[in-house]
């Protein structure tokens, strides 16, 4: 399944291209590049297994890229993560399909305590880099043919930096990319 995602934005790549068109160059220059407003979003669903990937600016969750130094600041981090750490919502799973969470990861440099992180991460944006948050979930799904599609309304009301969201999936129906937006947040398997 894990070579599945990674392969995902490849095999979408000519679909996503195709399907968008008659969107200005910009919103799907992004499948490469961090752009600020946009996240990438790649799902897979293959047998009981549903895997999410969600890859996102951290100024889009965050409103901001630089370590977390102000109590406001350290609040809006433990927050998102809060947030990240709760995909049912965010993903807007169907009960139906009996999803289960089996593994979340978060990574970011913000996400990092004090110490040689916290530095690092630092002198990477002084250098013109950008802070990204990364999420990866699996799941296992008891009824997965109840599971049509996601819906991600619940995700752009929790983080309106995100603009826009560069989703691809593949299903039992085949493959399909989309660009997402908050009045247009579905796509099915």
């Amino acid at each position: 399944m894990r070579h599945l995602l990674l392969a995902l934005p490849f095999a979408l790549l000519p679909v996503i291209a195709h399907a968008d068109e008659h969107h200005h160059h910009d919103e799907h220059a992004s499948l490469g590049s961090h752009e600020h407003g946009v996240a990438q979003l790649d799902a897979a669903l293959e047998g009981n297994v549903l895997e999410i990937e969600l890859r996102s600016p951290a100024i889009n969750l965050l409103g901001f890229e630089h370590a977390a130094n102000s109590a406001e600041d350290k609040r809006k981090v433990a927050d998102a993560r809060a947030q990240l750490e709760q995909p049912n919502r965010l993903f807007g799973l169907s009960a139906a399909a009996g999803c289960k969470l089996d593994e979340a990861r978060l990574e970011s440099p913000l996400f990092a305590g004090k110490g040689h992180e916290h530095e690092h991460e630092h002198e990477q944006h002084d250098a013109g880099t950008h802070s990204d948050v990364h999420a990866h979930y699996r799941y296992d799904c008891s009824t997965p043919d109840a599971l049509t599609g996601l819906d991600l309304r619940t995700l752009f009301e929790a983080f309106p930096g995100t603009e826009k969201i560069q989703a691809q999936v593949i299903g039992p129906n085949g493959q399909q990319g989309k660009l997402l937006r908050a009045n247009q947040a579905q796509i099915t398997f």
